[in-house]
């Protein structure tokens, strides 16, 4: 039970157990370098002119930033964990659907990294990719029991070491296509539109950034918390975009396993990208585990080898199927953390009664309404989905609770 208190699944993280903003950077930068995310770098470099690229990504990637920043002053300021926050404005059993819903994408973001770095492995040594997604899951899953301490080591390692591979593969890369501007006169065979593009940027990872208060609660002032998350999010996943942009643009591929094979960097990039894709799974199971712990009350630790077997035994299902599984969490997720933001800085004025004090009801109807009301905006009203669906979301559920103001205190 004492990792369980270490790891304050179930109450606020006291003061005495909070984190300088280095420790904090550490696990965010190595949350966001996922190699995943080159995968829609690689599909906005091929759609789009390097110039117009820039642009977006900047633009998606700052959107992230304040989202994710916001969330993560909430939770330095309360201590809490996602799934405790959302007891604020769902209810003690209404946030089990939150909880569920978070926890299963990450258990899925979990089996997607075990299969990018199984696969590339297995293309250079030949073995069985089964062998290599079963020790990669093993291996990922005993290091995730040892909660935030393990995150902020692996990331203070793995984010120098894809930062500096990345960098020198993209320089290669440039160089290959003449220099900075081969890349400004790349013309794309099938433009990507404006709003398409924006969707692809900011679904990429507004689902992990919904998670972000799992991580930050442990800052000792909202200030590191806020900055380290948004340095994160705007610097670390606008790298990731560029590795995978620049990789698509001159070799066709949007896998930078594949880009480092043809630059002949196969094996420090397996070393790199095993330990990039561990620091993001470390992440993945890490929330899951706190999201399932709010609903049956199990140990930590119980949960995180629980998922760790479902994430690798479905992994390669959920990598042939990557593209599917990244469009329904960016328009079911977000809705989210579009209610944690509008209960806490609207209805109550960015201050919430203590934890321990407070008598949750079970349910609130007008939070899981707005929730669904966010999803359907996601999918039917035209636009930028992950946008649409935070906006719309936070405005059902200000006017259900302003309707309803009984409702408004657990």
């Amino acid at each position: 039970m004492e990792k369980v208190d270490l790891e304050f699944s179930l109450q606020p993280v006291p003061q005495t157990h909070r984190n300088g903003f280095w420790k904090i950077l550490a696990v965010m930068l190595g949350f966001t370098f996922f190699s995943a995310s080159m995968w829609s770098g690689g599909a906005l470099g091929n759609g789009l002119t390097f110039s117009t690229f820039i642009g977006i990504v900047l633009a998606g990637n700052l959107i992230l930033g304040i989202y994710t920043g916001a969330l993560a002053y909430i939770a330095a300021k309360t201590g809490l964990s996602t799934h405790l926050l959302t007891k604020y404005a769902f209810g003690t059993k209404g946030s089990y659907l939150s909880s569920g819903l978070l926890g299963f994408t990450q258990v899925g973001w979990f089996g997607v990294g075990v299969a990018m770095f199984a696969v590339p492995v297995q293309k250079v040594t030949g073995m069985n990719v089964y062998v290599l997604i079963a020790i990669a899951g093993i291996l990922m899953t005993v290091t995730a029991i040892y909660g935030i301490k393990a995150l902020a080591i692996l990331g203070i390692v793995a984010v120098p070491s894809i930062a500096v591979l990345g960098s020198y593969s993209v320089f290669e890369a440039t160089s290959t296509a003449g220099g900075l501007q081969g890349l400004m006169d790349y013309k794309p065979t099938e433009m990507m539109g404006l709003a398409t593009a924006l969707t692809v940027c900011i679904g990429s990872f507004i689902s992990g950034g919904t998670l972000t208060p799992d991580f930050v609660r442990f800052a000792k002032t909202t200030r590191s918390a806020v900055v380290s998350t948004v340095i994160a999010f705007f610097l670390g996943n606008s790298l990731m975009f560029l590795f995978g942009a620049v990789g698509a643009i001159v070799y066709g591929q949007a896998d930078i396993s594949d880009v480092m094979f043809m630059q002949g960097l196969i094996i420090p990039a397996i070393i790199v990208l095993g330990l990039n894709i561990w620091t993001t799974n470390e992440n993945a199971l890490y929330a899951s585990s706190l999201g399932f712990a709010n609903i049956t009350k199990l140990p930590k630790n119980i949960i995180v080898v629980f998922n760790g077997i479902v994430g690798t035994i479905m992994a390669m299902w959920l990598y042939n199927n990557f593209v599917g599984f990244l469009t329904v969490l960016g328009s079911v997720l977000p809705s989210i953390g579009a209610i944690l933001l509008a209960d806490f800085f609207i209805l109550h004025r960015g201050s919430y009664k203590k934890f321990e004090e407070m008598r949750f009801k079970s349910v609130n109807w007008i939070a899981i309404l707005a929730w669904a009301g966010g999803v359907l905006i996601a999918e039917f009203v035209p636009g930028i989905p992950p946008i649409n669906c935070l906006i719309g979301t936070a405005v059902l559920y200000i006017i259900g609770m302003k309707c309803f103001p009984d409702k408004q205190h657990n």
